[in-house]
């Protein structure tokens, strides 16, 4: 079968099966929408915690970013990774013991005060639609090459498909339906992986793959540093960014995965504190999984691209190349008219032009892999896209319903009514979420990033001193979480959107970038609130003891 009808078949299959677990599991409580009724097995958790964590930003852009940026790229992998370690030592057990619904419960509560609520209410949802916007445009990506259709298309289908198993099962529906999802795109990342390790080095597994060699005597990263040099790139084993910059980017997404509201409400459906921590360890195994084998991805991505299109004639493109240049994710453009195809770190020289999002996306086509294989990889870019903007929407949803109305604005709300207007809130977060789907501020990871540090700058510090710091008041933690937001968004803005000629080291402060900033955040939000918060009264003795019960381990 052609490509087109592998993909209709299998990605059918996979979204009937999404839709028919969300149809089982479908919510009938507040509860069973918040938290899936507080009932999920650590292993269904930690495996369904992975697939919300594996977005389209790990699934299609991380492998494509490492691809083109070579060891710069690092930083993804141990920043996305570490910080699964800093959710299972330090968060995940006590947030479980504290038994609310969102993070926001736990500021609102902890920080006695509506006020502190609704700063992480907003700072919630802010981080959110950040995040949500790039799942969105990786969907888009995947629809548009592989059913044929325009990028804008495929975000209203995948609009479509989030909103129906989001708003009907809500975190109960969306839970078991991660489990399958992350089945779907574990298969779908490795299988390719396999195929093109022993295609190039004889040798299936991708790790040892990474390691082997593709000519006699040629180590694969050896031929790669050889073939970027040559390019004018630096080596592909050598990076370009400053040790500073590396830290604070590395620091930034590992502080900002332990503080992203939809990773942290995952470890509320649990049935107890112990499971919170189990879980956390399972989800960090599933992720390693496919983090470990994500270098091998980019490596071998990047070799088959250099050497099926530089020096390639025009009228004798790869098939890949012809496919994806009607997306408009690949650009050639034969400037000196000498019909010979050439890619260059000089801009003046370079005719090619590529889209990171692709690397994945394109490289069993690149390795002339079967069709059914392509066609299992646009089914588990869609499910690692589609399973994290579920995770965020509902997160967005119950900050509206559940902090923002029931905790805040109308108290006396019934448990029905509220469950109503989480579906309705779902449904204009995917609304708007779809809009910067379309109009994306940047590329999938790139947006990714910056969600993280402002979720690294917000939420981290004032959840840390929630639990640790029985001393840390209301005024405190306000002022932090609003210092870290102004001042992260702030940074971000304006050298990505406002000034981005001077979006340069030189410019930078302390010469760290925007992707990064949010490690400067978190020191921001600690410094405002151990600043403030000695100017104020201690807390009541009531939540210093609720305090003190959650870091003592319990039976549990």
């Amino acid at each position: 079968m052609e490509i087109l009808h592998w993909t209709y078949l299998i990605v059918a299959i996979t979204f009937a099966v999404y839709i028919g677990i969300a149809i089982w599991s479908r919510a009938s409580s507040t509860k069973d929408f918040y938290v899936a009724g507080g009932g999920v097995g650590k292993i269904a958790n930690g495996m369904a915690t992975a697939a919300d964590w594996m977005s389209a930003a790990s699934f299609i852009s991380m492998a494509g970013l490492i691809a083109f940026m070579g060891y710069d790229g690092s930083v993804y992998l141990m920043g996305w990774t570490g910080g699964y370690v800093l959710l299972a030592l330090l968060l995940a057990p006590y947030l479980r013991k504290f038994g609310q619904f969102t993070v926001p419960d736990f500021v609102g509560d902890r920080y006695y005060s509506k006020v502190a609520r609704l700063v992480a209410v907003v700072c919630a949802i802010f981080v959110s639609f950040t995040y949500v916007a790039g799942q969105m445009r990786g969907v888009g990506v995947v629809f548009s090459r592989f059913l044929e259709i325009s990028i804008d298309a495929g975000v209203v289908i995948g609009m479509i498909i989030v909103l129906f198993y989001a708003v009907l099962g809500g975190m109960k529906g969306i839970t078991y339906t991660q489990v399958a999802q992350y089945c779907v795109l574990m298969f779908a990342f490795m299988v390719p992986a396999f195929f093109t390790s022993f295609q190039l080095t004889g040798n299936p597994i991708p790790h040892f793959g990474l390691a082997g060699e593709v000519e006699p005597g040629v180590p694969l990263l050896d031929k790669l540093d050889g073939l970027f040099t040559d390019l004018g790139f630096n080596a592909y084993t050598e990076g370009s960014k400053s040790t500073i910059d590396m830290l604070a980017i590395t620091g930034a997404l590992m502080v900002g995965t332990a503080g992203l509201p939809h990773v942290i409400v995952r470890f509320f459906t649990v049935p107890k504190v112990r499971d919170a921590r189990k879980s956390a360890g399972w989800a960090l195994f599933f992720i390693a999984v496919f983090y470990t084998t994500a270098p091998a991805v980019s490596a071998f991505g990047m070799y088959n691209m250099i050497t099926t299109v530089n020096e390639a004639s025009t009228e004798e493109l790869p098939e890949w190349v012809e496919n994806w240049q009607k997306t408009d994710l690949i650009i050639i453009d034969d400037k000196n008219k000498d019909g010979i195809v050439q890619y260059s770190a000089n801009e003046e020289v370079n005719e090619i032009y590529v889209d990171k999002d692709i690397m994945v996306l394109a490289g069993p086509e690149m390795a002339n892999l079967p069709n059914w294989v392509i066609g299992l990889l646009a089914a588990g870019g869609l499910a690692a896209a589609l399973s994290t903007a579920a995770g965020l929407l509902l997160v967005i949803s119950t900050a509206v319903s559940h902090d923002l109305l029931k905790k805040t604005l109308m108290p006396d709300i019934s448990d029905k009514k509220e469950l109503r207007i989480a579906r309705l809130s779902a449904v204009g977060a995917v609304i708007f979420a779809g809009y910067f789907g379309i109009n994306p501020p940047g590329f999938v990871a790139e947006v990714v990033a910056f969600a993280f540090g402002l979720a690294a700058s917000t939420f981290f510090p004032v959840i840390i001193f929630g639990i640790f710091m029985k001393r840390m008041n209301k005024e405190g933690a306000i002022a932090g979480m609003i210092a870290g937001l102004l001042f992260t968004s702030a940074y971000i803005v304006w050298y990505t959107f406002w000034f981005p000629e001077y979006n340069s080291e030189e410019y930078w402060l302390f010469g760290i970038s925007p992707h990064g900033i949010g490690t400067v955040g978190i020191f921001v939000n600690a410094a405002v609130s151990l600043a403030i918060y000695k100017f104020y009264p201690a807390p009541p003795e009531s939540v210093q003891n609720m305090v003190e019960d959650i870091r003592v381990p319990g039976k549990s």
